[in-house]
């Protein structure tokens, strides 16, 4: 075992969520990096500080959903946890405007405590960061920025077989794909109105398509169960079939996802999103709705999103219909930055004393 200047890498909360999987993705990779890195797998948040007592120095993934019953209670654990060691934090889901006129003070209130109690803090965007001073919980340059890394090993995306690009044809099925968690504000409801329009207009072209469809490929949120029974309703009435598939192994939602039909991500809030990866990984092109942090993930990862204007979806989909190879990825298209890319990142920022972005050498 060799000498490391790594934290402790913490992991805690169910295996299978998001900011959970993608912690101990990381982690693994730092480990690759650094033989001396040490991980710590602490199954349940509420025992962090007791398990952290006496580390030094530790690194946490913090979503308050994940880590308490409330924000202010996700922000008592980490000052405890703080208080315990010295510690840097990866900020997700950070507050935004979507969080609504209640949840959002109390949202920022939190993580502005979380970010007082941390020797450093790391986000996934630029736009995260901006996030973060915008709405008061942390000051501008103060956040460090390390984009989230893809699972690919040498940064290339997947080929997609033939068979996920039918050639369009009058008749043919036109099938959206929405990915990830099912729930209010994630955008199906766009998706469900923009499917019928785009019929619409092919029908209107003299190209009219089969069947109309929305794949929800995933299942619902916890705590929002129903919204299947209020989305397949309104689709019905719409003319569009919804076919939600409920939770899926790693490689059947990778089969989905690389399966007949135009991907899109229609949120409008997206602040770090791992479904645009999700997309890439599965050698897709995704319908990404325009906003300031879709523009910079098109910048980072260049040819592997399509933007698009909100209003423009339905002419998208008829489009994507009419053209299935646009929903593509090129051959070798990069998906750069990796995994292996983030972690070391992570050291170089750890190495450096977590200093704030722009902080003096």
């Amino acid at each position: 075992m060799t000498r490391t200047d790594t934290p402790v890498l913490l992991l805690t909360g169910p295996p299978r969520h998001g900011v959970a999987r993608y912690a101990a993705d990381l982690a693994a990779h730092v480990r690759a990096l650094d033989d001396g890195a040490r991980v710590l797998r602490v199954d349940d948040p509420g025992d962090l500080p007791d398990a952290a007592a006496g580390v030094g120095r530790a690194h946490l993934h913090v979503t308050d959903r994940l880590l308490g019953a409330s924000p202010d209670a996700a922000a008592d654990l980490v000052e405890r946890l703080a208080a315990a060691c010295r510690l840097t934090v990866t900020l997700h889901d950070v507050p935004q405007e979507s969080d609504g006129a209640r949840n959002l003070p109390r949202r920022a209130a939190a993580y502005a405590r979380v970010a007082a109690a941390a020797a450093g803090v790391a986000v996934n965007s630029r736009h995260e960061a901006l996030l973060l001073a915008e709405h008061g919980v942390l000051p501008a340059g103060r956040a460090h920025v390390v984009p989230l890394g893809a699972a690919v090993p040498d940064g290339a995306a997947a080929p997609v077989g033939p068979d996920a690009v039918p050639g369009a044809a009058p008749g043919s099925p036109l099938v959206a794909l929405v990915a990830g968690f099912l729930y209010p504000g994630k955008g199906h409801d766009d998706v469900v109105r923009a499917a019928a329009d785009a019929a619409d207009l092919l029908r209107a072209a003299g190209t009219p398509p089969g069947e109309v469809a929305v794949v929800a490929v995933g299942g619902p949120s916890p705590g929002h169960e129903d919204e299947v029974d209020r989305l397949r309703a309104d689709a019905e009435a719409r003319g569009v079939a919804l076919r939600v598939t409920g939770g899926l192994d790693d490689q059947a939602f990778r089969t989905a996802l690389s399966g007949p039909g135009v991907p899109v991500a229609a949120h409008r809030h997206l602040s770090a999103s791992r479904t645009l990866l999700d997309w890439g990984e599965a050698g897709r092109r995704p319908l990404v709705v325009d906003s300031r942090y879709a523009r910079e993930m098109a910048a980072l990862r260049p040819g592997t999103l399509a933007l698009y204007p909100a209003a423009d979806l339905p002419a998208r989909l008829a489009r994507a219909w009419a053209d299935p190879a646009a929903t593509t990825l090129r051959p070798g298209a990069s998906l750069a930055p990796t995994l292996a890319d983030a972690a070391a990142a992570y050291r170089a920022w750890w190495a450096a004393g977590a200093r704030p972005t722009g902080a003096a050498a």
